[in-house]
This record gives structure tokens, C-alpha cells and sequence, in this order.
């Protein structure tokens, strides 16, 4: 989506969360920024590490072992983001504060490459009434979901729950620099989507296949029986029993 000068003066007053600052992250607050989204909060507790750099595109090789944040924090102020409109958040997304953070913005992107996590951020959003963008990419494939702060569908319409198997993060299935790149900049594009109320994206599930560049949409339906956000619902508040791993961004 390009924005137009009236468009960028509404996002100057718009703000966005960003869960996890990696492949994922790292286009999509990029793109953010030059879109003229007025507050960025930054979530991540991680370092720059070298065998990442060809999917994070925010850092360079003089980053490499130093904080994720304040590389980013640096590469997004050169790419001319408003002074004092970054903000960081030196933590994971936990049970402990991802009511706060989605509290006090208007768009979460969610790109950590863990169930746990996307589980905790889904049910946070949806708790708080936050609309938010869901990302993953894995080997040669993506996906990018857009949820509406009433869900219907949300993200657990889509996964019921976290899978009780072994589930490979990117880091040890790899993927693709560009696959990230592309569900990044997607993501992106449905996060201003829903800052300027274009209500068409909620519920449309895209996944994009790398090896025969092909992008398919599908409008994802409501689960009757949603745990979240059905008349059935049973979720109605943040426990850590419900989320066992730890986060890790793309």
C-alpha cells in the first residue's frame, strides 16, 4: 500500500507494536516507518547474530553481537524515522507484560517463529481489543494473517492451540531471505491497512510459495467452537500455564 500525503498525516498520530525484530520485523517496521506511522514500539530481547544477517535487513556486519534494539533503533532513525518516535522494549513478549504493550497501540505485527508466543500475542490482542497482523515464514514458504480486535476469525479459528509435537522454528528448518522480505513488507501493508480502517483485510489469510511464486488468499472462516473469540469462548484471561516456549524472532 503507498500512502498519500493526507495518509501520511493520519499515521503521523498512529502507533504499532512490533513482536520480535527479525526477518519478519525488521522489513515490515522498515516500511513502517517510511509510510509515516507516527510510534513504533520495538519488542525483543535478542543480539545481532551473523548467520541472520541475510534475512535482517535492518543490520549490517558492525552489528553483530550487539543489541538488536538499538541496531535498529539506529537503522530506522537513518532511514528517517521522527526523532523520539522509537520506542524499545528490552523483553520478550511474556505473559507478565503483553497486555501492556498491545494496551497502548493501535496495530500489533506479530513475527516471533514460535506457537507460544503467536498464541500469547493472539490472545493478548484479543483481550485488549487490538487488532493485529500474524506472521511466519519457514524454508521457502509464508504466511500473513490479519485479525480483527473482535476476531472471528483469529488465530486460533486458524490453530486451535499450541501443537503438542516438535515444531521446527526458521533457524533450524531454514529459510529464505527473500520469503521473509516479501511476508515482512506484506505484513506491513495489512498493519497500514488497518491504521487508515480498511476493514477488507481482516480474516484474509495469505500464503505465498517461494519455489513457484505463487500467492494465494483465502478468506479464513470463524471456528463456532473458538476457544477466544466464539459465544463459547473459554479464554478470558493471561496464565503462563498456556504458554511453555520461549519466544525467538524470525
Amino acid at each position: 500500500m503507498s500512502t498519500s500525503s493526507p495518509e501520511r498525516g493520519a499515521l503521523q498520530n498512529k502507533s504499532a507494536l512490533l513482536v520480535g525484530v527479525g526477518g519478519l520485523g525488521c522489513p515490515a517496521a522498515l516500511a513502517l516507518v517510511e509510510a509515516g506511522v507516527g510510534r513504533l514500539v520495538l519488542c525483543d530481547d535478542d543480539r545481532v547474530e551473523e548467520s541472520n544477517l541475510h534475512r535482517q535487513i535492518l543490520f549490517s556486519e558492525a552489528d553483530v553481537g550487539h543489541d538488536k534494539l538499538v541496531a535498529a533503533e539506529r537503522a530506522l532513525y537513518r532511514a528517517g524515522a521522527r526523532p523520539g518516535s522509537i520506542e524499545l522494549v528490552h523483553s520478550r513478549l511474556l505473559p507478565e507484560n503483553a497486555r501492556a504493550l498491545v494496551r497502548g497501540v493501535d496495530v500489533v505485527l506479530e513475527g516471533a517463529d514460535n506457537f507460544a508466543t503467536k498464541f500469547l500475542c493472539a490472545d493478548a490482542c484479543f483481550l485488549e481489543q487490538r487488532s493485529v497482523v500474524h506472521g511466519a515464514a519457514v524454508r521457502l514458504c509464508a504466511t500473513v494473517l490479519c485479525v480483527a480486535a473482535i476476531g472471528a476469525p483469529c488465530y486460533r479459528c486458524l490453530f486451535e492451540d499450541l501443537p503438542t509435537g516438535a515444531s521446527p522454528n526458521c533457524a533450524e528448518a531454514g529459510v529464505l531471505g527473500p520469503v521473509v522480505g516479501f511476508a515482512g513488507a506484506l505484513m506491513a501493508d495489512r498493519a497500514l491497512s488497518v491504521l487508515l480502517g480498511d476493514n477488507s483485510v481482516y480474516g484474509a489469510l495469505v500464503s505465498y510459495d517461494a519455489k513457484a511464486d505463487r500467492a494465494r488468499e483465502l478468506q479464513l472462516l470463524a471456528r463456532a467452537h473458538c476457544a477466544l473469540c466464539s459465544s463459547e469462548r473459554s479464554i478470558d484471561r493471561i496464565t503462563y500455564d498456556r504458554y511453555t516456549a520461549p519466544s525467538c524472532a524470525a
